[in-house]
């Protein structure tokens, strides 16, 4: 029997997605080819390979066993077929999808698209904010890098810590406790406005402050770091955001920042992409230029 090999592309798409609808879109197939070419795949196996359970589809004991076999086989077809290819930079038509924190766009966005826009004038930069909830869209390769302080649990996402941030607070310039020594008292005393792109209305700070009998008031909660300045810097309320992200628009504002009296863990800046893309010339010069323009504001 001749072997398509065009059938283990499908059946690892299939075995990621976990359905036929998301592997077709994967693949941009319509639902029905995807559909018959699971029932070629089923004939070849002898499986079922995925059953459906409910309203979901169950892979099987066959497909749970082969499938980190299959995926590491379709992987070393594309890396021979694909072979690394001189990257021209003049020539390159692309546009890149980066998912990232506000502070982080704020920061490094008009020098990331400054220095791409000199070296390859047919290459664009979607800049897409944090989602209130957590995606699989570097699976599905709607995003080509997503920066953040956070790890991925998937296995065939990729992930580099960048950089390192850390906590401070901040304040207008003429804020009553710009004056004084920032204890931890004074801080939790202080009106504060939380960073939150859920709406929430309590972070690690205040479990922080409790270990030591204290609670702050908190006054609102401001979907990013950007808006929370804002109200900073027109209000007597404080904001705890990251030091170096946040550094043009606090120097924007000219506000006042203090270290924050608790012992406070290294906020990590974490590089997020999937590993289709690792070796993509084009993806590993974005990769280059997204590390130096954060390094430009935090130290690695």
């Amino acid at each position: 029997m001749q072997l398509d090999l065009n059938l283990l592309t499908a059946l690892d798409a299939l075995l990621e997605e976990g359905s036929v609808s998301g592997a077709a879109e994967r693949l941009h197939l319509s639902a029905p080819a995807m559909s018959r070419t699971l029932g070629r795949i089923r004939v070849v196996t002898g499986d079922q390979i995925l059953v459906r359970t409910g309203r979901a589809m169950t892979p099987t004991p066959y497909a749970l066993r082969v499938r980190e076999r299959v995926h590491a086989l379709v992987t070393e077809a594309q890396a021979v077929l694909e072979p690394e290819r001189k990257l021209d930079l003049g020539s390159l038509s692309r546009t890149f999808t980066l998912q990232c924190h506000d502070a982080v766009t704020t920061a490094i966005g008009p020098a990331l698209l400054a220095t791409i826009g000199a070296e390859a004038p047919g290459v664009a930069v979607r800049l897409l904010p944090e989602g209130a909830v957590d995606t699989l869209d570097l699976r599905h390769g709607h995003l080509d890098l997503e920066i953040g302080a956070t790890r991925h649990e998937i296995p065939e996402i990729r992930s580099e810590t960048i950089a390192e941030d850390r906590l401070i607070a901040a304040m207008r310039g003429d804020h009553p406790l710009a004056s004084k020594r920032l204890t931890l008292r004074r801080f939790a005393a202080a009106h504060h406005i939380i960073v939150s792109r859920r709406g929430r209305m309590h972070d690690p700070i205040d479990e922080l402050l409790e270990r030591h009998g204290l609670q702050r008031r908190v006054i609102g909660a401001a979907p990013t770091s950007t808006a929370a300045l804002y109200f900073v810097a027109r209000s007597d309320l404080i904001a705890v955001v990251s030091q170096h992200m946040c550094r043009p628009t606090i120097d924007a504002l000219r506000l006042y920042t203090a270290s924050i009296p608790l012992k406070l863990s290294p906020l990590p800046v974490i590089a997020s992409w999937h590993e289709r893309y690792d070796n993509d010339p084009a993806h590993r010069w974005l990769r280059a230029h997204v590390t130096r323009a954060v390094n430009e504001h935090a130290p690695s």
